[in-house]
């Protein structure tokens, strides 16, 4: 039986690639592998919309076909691709079966990057409904989180997420837009990414959600994550460099009046100082100032980006779920009283770049989310209301960040005392990728964290 013998299922993205390029293992038998244990273990999950298959072992094949791989950082390592993001021979199904769009012609560009540095897409990871949630779930089934099943992923990359911790990937893209890479990260023990504005292609939707979102990797490993980032962002991968000297701005403030980190994110920031202090940094306290006039600004253009989305697309507002029909009406709304400015978020951009040079500080530190993940349940079927009180009680702290168009990683720094994983939030000006990669690294060789969840994923890996 293939659980009871060696697979490359578990080992990192750059064990496999490594693996690949030494003649270690075929890419051919890695996806091999990968497809076996998702056949075995995804129905719990539900992470996958739709898996390749066959698909992928021809592109495997045609890895092992190269001639040289030596260019290649991610040679026969398989990823998995949210579902909003074009797949070539793919619907791109946008969180459900009322907003799919037909069958791809083309890939997108992060994933014509993707493949083109050896990467092999197994398939299409769920998100909820026009990535409008922080909860995974559709009429078809309920996205679970591995660390505990009665638990979402989060979202709105929450099957990317899940596949990650429970090891049907190592490596899978998400997108965020306001927060729904980290948010996922934070949910299931993961290094997210969320890169800088301009740093990757996005052309996703209408307009990117008016310039929020960004393309990013969920990884189990900084090493991933850095080489990850290297590839959606077209660059060589860089070997990450320990930080010098740093001062870290420290912050428990919530951007959403009456929100508040609980006792274990607060303790997660707490731990997060000391590793920051453990590899020579500085921490001070520093409180961004949130205005009340951000969160409403940042809300009518949630609402306005689904609108625009589906005004881009011709799709039928009646169509769609009843939280999402809500939701799109309050942001054409907000469209029409001209509650959706480029001057507010310029002016937020400005305010949020000045903070590091106003306190004098590199980064700013938070906590990742503010209380357990939601219950794994049928989110989709309940009321508008619901669903954004949900979203906005456990996951405040990401959303400034893309409004802003900042980089920002979210990493784990432990577990809560029910056992499921507790992770910060770091923040940098322009241009600071590699610097939160590298303060992450150095998190992580203190403090060495599960690469996956208890129990996953479930087979004695070969490296």
């Amino acid at each position: 039986m293939q659980d009871i013998m060696p697979t490359w299922v578990g080992a990192t993205a750059k064990q496999i690639a490594r693996g690949v390029r030494r003649g270690d293992v075929t890419a051919t038998q890695v996806v091999a592998d990968h497809l076996d244990h998702i056949a075995r273990v995804d129905a719990d999950l539900a992470a996958f919309r739709t898996v390749r298959g066959g698909e992928a072992i021809t592109e495997a094949e045609k890895v092992d076909e190269q001639e040289d791989l030596a260019n290649l950082p991610l040679a026969g390592v398989p990823v998995a691709v949210k579902e909003n993001t074009a797949v070539a021979g793919l619907p791109t199904w946008n969180g459900s079966a009322a907003v799919r769009t037909p069958v791809a012609e083309a890939d997108h560009e992060v994933v014509r990057r993707l493949r083109g540095a050896g990467a092999v897409i197994l398939g299409v990871t769920r998100m909820p409904e026009l990535g409008l949630w922080g909860i995974t779930d559709d009429e078809t089934a309920v996205t679970r989180n591995p660390w505990d099943t009665g638990r979402t992923p989060g979202g709105s990359s929450g099957g990317a997420a899940a596949a990650v911790a429970a090891g049907l990937v190592p490596i899978a893209h998400g997108n965020d837009g306001l927060g729904s890479i980290r948010i996922p990260a934070a949910c299931c023990g993961l290094v997210g990414l969320k890169p800088g504005r301009g740093v990757v292609p996005c052309q996703l939707g209408a307009d990117d959600w008016f310039g929020l979102t960004e393309h990013g990797m969920l990884t189990s490993t900084v090493a991933d994550a850095a080489v990850g980032f290297s590839v959606l962002a077209g660059r060589r991968p860089d070997k990450l460099v320990p930080p010098q000297r740093l001062r870290v701005g420290v912050s428990l403030r919530s951007p959403v009046r009456g929100v508040h980190a609980d006792a274990p994110n607060r303790d997660a920031v707490a731990a997060a100082g000391r590793l920051l202090a453990g590899a020579g940094h500085d921490t001070v306290p520093a409180d961004p100032v949130y205005p009340t006039a951000l969160g409403l600004q940042g809300i009518a253009t949630w609402f306005a980006a689904a609108a625009a989305d589906v005004r881009a697309a011709g799709l039928d507002r009646r169509g769609l779920q009843r939280r999402s029909r809500r939701h799109v009406a309050l942001g054409e709304w907000a469209q029409r009283r001209g509650y959706v400015r480029e001057a507010d978020r310029a002016a937020w951009r400005d305010r949020s770049i000045g903070f590091f040079a106003d306190h004098s500080v590199d980064l700013l530190l938070t906590p990742a989310l503010a209380t357990v993940p939601p219950e794994a349940t049928g989110w989709s079927g309940r009321s508008w209301r619901a669903n954004m009180l949900a979203s906005i009680r456990y996951a405040p702290f990401a959303a400034p960040w893309n409004i802003a168009g900042l980089p920002a990683l979210v990493v784990p720094v432990g577990r809560r005392p029910d056992g499921l994983p507790v992770a910060v939030q770091l923040i940098g000006p322009p241009g600071s990728e590699l610097l939160l990669l590298g303060v992450a690294g150095q998190f992580e060789m203190q403090a060495p964290w599960p690469r996956h969840a208890p129990g996953y994923p479930r087979v004695p890996a070969a490296v």
